[in-house]
């Protein structure tokens, strides 16, 4: 048994925000069916090179375990037949701009009215009210408007993105909490409900810490690189051959770092002697200890840090993660029909989660899905599939 076994999704979701969350959902247990259009598919399916067969490896890394069911929603025959499946279902997730599925006749209100038990979740760039309700966004445009690119990357320097599409992930995420908590209301009411998850609410959240530290003192946060505006030592230094980063965060940690990298004398130095000063006098400390890291190797400090247990790590390239044996211990990174993905984040000790199967191709499970949740016999899904009402990949 995995923890979601039982739960039955519909998919309207596509790009990368939605398709996390029921990627998630599935290597859980949950039965995700992902509804596309006929017309090429999910968006994401095209975001190559690199590509795994013709689709972009992009939404194989994000798909695995789902099946595809290829519905025109521009036909009336196809919204019928997604209502139909609306009676079926637990959850319905999508994220599309605010009001599109509405406008096709599969809003909130119209799948209310067929299934009382759902929970329908819609992912949007600022969210279902508000002045900027229709603006469109990914994830780019979200790491801007929320701030988080004022303070990525170096001080004076170009503003930056976040290396992976954190707002998309963020927003993946909290409609998976939503989900799960709407879904343990319904064990006490009978009911679902409508779960609004705003991109923009996501990241502001997110970033609570940094707000906080903003309201704290009313002054408007900058890019300071890998330095943190109230913890000092907290960055990343060059040592003789590579970077490494460090976190000094406890007054515990203080002298214990102090001995690690021989220099005692700072612990009693009175400009460093608590965190408050030591981010007063930053500009002081830093480039002091800069110089010293620049004198060994990298495993030559992280020996020394770890012994004394100062977190510390080397800045580390994909490939090295990879193959780190930590993450093989985690079971992070399975291999399905031969592709690398992923593996769930969260252990579980009696239902854990996994991997089952390879992303579909477009439209590979139309005719065995909707026999299965609708009865529809051959003759039907053929009459479909010549209207063009939908789509299977292996007919």
């Amino acid at each position: 048994m995995r923890p979601l076994e039982g739960i039955r999704v519909l998919d309207f979701s596509h790009a990368l925000a939605g398709p996390y969350c029921t990627m998630l959902m599935s290597q859980y247990g949950a039965e995700v069916y992902k509804i596309e259009s006929p017309e090429g598919g999910d968006v994401g399916r095209t975001w190559g090179p690199p590509f795994t067969g013709s689709d972009a490896s992009f939404f194989w890394g994000v798909n695995p375990g789902k099946r595809s069911l290829a519905i025109d929603l521009k036909k009336s025959e196809g919204v019928a037949l997604c209502l139909d499946l609306i009676e079926r279902a637990d959850v319905l997730i999508e994220n599309m701009r605010a009001g599109t599925l509405e406008r096709l006749g599969l809003g909130y209100e119209a799948a209310r009215a067929r299934n009382r038990r759902l929970i329908y979740c819609s992912i949007s760039g600022y969210g279902q009210n508000g002045p900027s309700r229709e603006e469109s966004a990914m994830d780019l445009i979200v790491q801007a408007s929320s701030g988080l690119i004022s303070i990525t990357g170096v001080e004076g320097g170009e503003r930056v993105r976040c290396g992976h599409s954190v707002a998309d992930i963020t927003s993946g995420m909290f409609a998976l909490i939503g989900i799960l908590m709407a879904i343990e209301a319904r064990h006490r009411s009978g009911i679902g409900q409508f779960v609004d998850v705003s991109m923009l609410d996501s990241m502001i959240s997110a970033m609570v810490s940094n707000f906080a530290y903003f309201t704290g003192n009313g002054v408007v946060p900058s890019a300071m690189g890998t330095r943190f505006g109230a913890i000092v030592p907290y960055r990343g230094f060059s040592t003789a051959d590579r970077d490494l980063v460090i976190a000094v965060a406890s007054a515990k940690l203080w002298p214990e770092f102090c001995n690690a990298i021989d220099r005692p004398e700072l612990a009693e130095d009175p400009r460093f002697a608590t965190n408050a000063l030591r981010v007063e006098n930053r500009d002081e400390l830093e480039p002091l200890l800069a110089e010293i890291f620049r004198l060994q190797p990298c495993a030559y400090w992280i020996e020394k840090l770890r012994a004394r247990g100062i977190p510390c790590t080397p800045v580390r390239t994909f490939d090295e993660v990879a193959a780190d044996p930590q993450a093989a211990a985690r079971g992070m990174f399975p291999v399905i029909d031969g592709f690398r993905l992923t593996g769930p984040p969260v252990k579980f000790s009696e239902t854990p989660g996994c991997a089952t199967r390879r992303a579909p191709r477009l439209g590979e499970h139309t005719c065995e899905a909707l026999q299965e949740l609708l009865d529809l016999d051959g003759a039907a899904l053929e009459k479909l599939i010549l209207e063009g009402v939908i789509y299977d990949a292996s007919r």
